[in-house]
């Protein structure tokens, strides 16, 4: 599949991300970087981005690597706004909006490096600027407006009673 060690070592660090991102959402309905696996995915997601700036399999630096900035900076304003009250009042909403955009981030690069990899001599997708990525970079961009209103809907449930 062309991965260097590196990339294997990258790889499998963003896959621990991916399912710890995806257990805080089915078990806590967001990423909460207090618990165990709150943690795991941001250090996780961290050493991912850290680990893929050492990658240049298609050339120079390029999109994936400006998408692990991007990743590390929204991840330090998710980090203040929990920890450091940067936002103040909106602190929290901006936290847990923030945590759910790295998560939509880890699935820009999952989706096209599976599916220009996989199946082994034959992948699904040829193109890594095709038309099927970019609809799946949609279908995710929806998911993640549609998982954002809702946990901004239960945070104001929670902090406002009442209020829907």
């Amino acid at each position: 599949m062309g991965l260097t060690t590196l990339g294997i070592i990258h790889t499998a660090i963003s896959l621990v991300a991916v399912f710890a991102g995806i257990f805080a959402f089915i078990r806590d309905r967001q990423i909460i970087t207090g618990n165990t696996v709150g943690q795991i995915y941001l250090w996780c997601t961290v050493l991912t981005c850290l680990t893929g700036f050492g990658i240049f399999q298609h050339g120079g630096f390029g999109a994936p690597h400006a998408l692990g900035i991007i990743t590390l900076v929204v991840l330090l304003i998710a980090w203040g706004a929990g920890t450091r009250g940067w936002f103040g009042k909106s602190g929290k909403l901006v936290e847990v909006v923030s945590y759910s955009v790295t998560f939509f981030f880890h699935m820009i690069p999952a989706i096209t490096e599976t599916t220009t990899r996989l199946p082994a001599g034959n992948p699904l997708v040829k193109d890594r600027e095709g038309p099927e990525l970019q609809a799946a970079a949609g279908v995710c961009l929806v998911l993640l407006l549609i998982g954002v209103v809702l946990q901004v809907r239960r945070l104001r449930r929670r902090t406002l009673p009442g209020v829907r």
